[in-house]
C-alpha cells in the first residue's frame, strides 16, 4: 500500500509539457500548489506556459538526448532541491499497416515512447532514492487494450510502456517511489496531428475527452501512487479524478 499525499510544496516533472495532457497536468498541479518542472522540445511554448504559471521552471529538452535529460534533472534539483514526482508523457504516434512501416521513423518512435522513458527514469531516481520517496505516473494508452489495427505500431511501443511501468513498479517499491500507470482513452491532444477534437465525435457514439480531464486522473495517481488507472471509453466520469480520503 502506498500513503495518499498532498500535492502543495511537491516538484513534479511533467515531459511533453507544451500541450496535450503535458500541459493540462502542468496547470492542475501549479493551482494545486505544486511546483511543476516544465519539459519539452518548443521553448515558445515552454516559455508561455511557465510565464502563465507563474514563473514555472522551463526547461527545453528534447528527452531522447540523454545529455539534455541531465540538465533537465539537475536544472529541477537545482531550482527546488528535490524531485518528488515525474510525469512521463512525452511520445508520439504512428499510424498505417505494420507492414507499410517506414522503420527508420518507428525506431525514432521506439526511441521517444519507449526508450526516453526509461532514460528520464533512470535520470529522477538518484534524487528520489535520497529522499526514499517518488512518484512516477507512465502515461499509456487505451489502445494497448485492444487489437489496435492501423496504430498497431504505436499501440506496441505503449505496450512495451505497460511492461515496464509494472515491472518498475516490483523493483522500485523497497525505495519508496510508487510506479503508476494511465491509460487514456480517445483525447483531444496533438495526437496524430490533431486527430481527435473536443466535442467532435470521430464516429458516432465515440466521445472524445479533454485533456483537463486526463491530467485530473494524473494528478490523482501522483497523490495516490496506486498500480493502474484505464479511463473507460465514454462519457467522462468526474468521479475517476476524485481521491477517497
Amino acid at each position: 500500500m502506498t500513503d495518499l499525499i498532498e500535492l502543495t510544496g511537491r516538484t513534479v516533472i511533467v515531459t511533453g509539457a507544451s500541450s496535450g495532457i503535458g500541459a493540462a497536468t502542468a496547470r492542475l498541479l501549479h493551482a494545486a500548489g505544486a511546483y511543476p518542472v516544465l519539459a519539452a522540445r518548443r521553448a515558445d511554448r515552454l516559455a508561455a506556459l511557465s510565464e502563465e504559471l507563474g514563473g514555472a521552471l522551463a526547461v527545453p529538452t528534447d528527452v531522447t538526448d540523454a545529455t539534455q535529460v541531465r540538465v533537465l534533472v539537475a536544472a529541477a534539483l537545482d531550482r527546488y532541491g528535490r524531485i518528488d514526482g515525474l510525469v512521463n508523457n512525452a511520445g508520439a504516434a504512428i499510424q498505417g499497416p505494420i507492414a507499410d512501416l517506414d522503420v527508420a521513423e518507428y525506431r525514432r518512435i521506439l526511441e521517444l515512447n519507449v526508450t526516453a522513458l526509461v532514460d528520464v527514469t533512470q535520470a529522477v531516481l538518484p534524487a528520489m532514492r535520497e529522499r526514499g520517496f517518488g512518484r512516477i505516473v507512465n502515461v499509456s494508452s487505451g489502445t494497448t487494450r485492444r487489437i489496435a489495427t492501423g496504430v498497431g505500431a504505436y499501440a506496441a511501443t505503449k505496450s512495451a510502456v505497460n511492461m515496464i511501468s509494472s515491472v518498475l513498479r516490483e523493483e522500485l517499491a523497497a525505495d519508496g517511489i510508487a510506479v503508476s500507470l494511465l491509460l487514456p482513452s480517445v483525447t483531444a491532444t496533438e495526437f496524430g496531428n490533431g486527430m481527435f477534437k473536443d466535442g467532435v465525435p470521430p464516429r458516432p457514439g465515440m466521445v472524445v475527452h479533454r485533456p483537463e480531464y486526463v491530467a485530473g486522473v494524473v494528478l490523482r495517481l501522483l497523490r495516490t501512487g496506486e498500480d493502474t488507472v484505464d479511463i473507460p471509453h465514454g462519457p467522462e466520469q468526474p468521479d475517476i479524478i476524485r481521491v477517497a480520503e
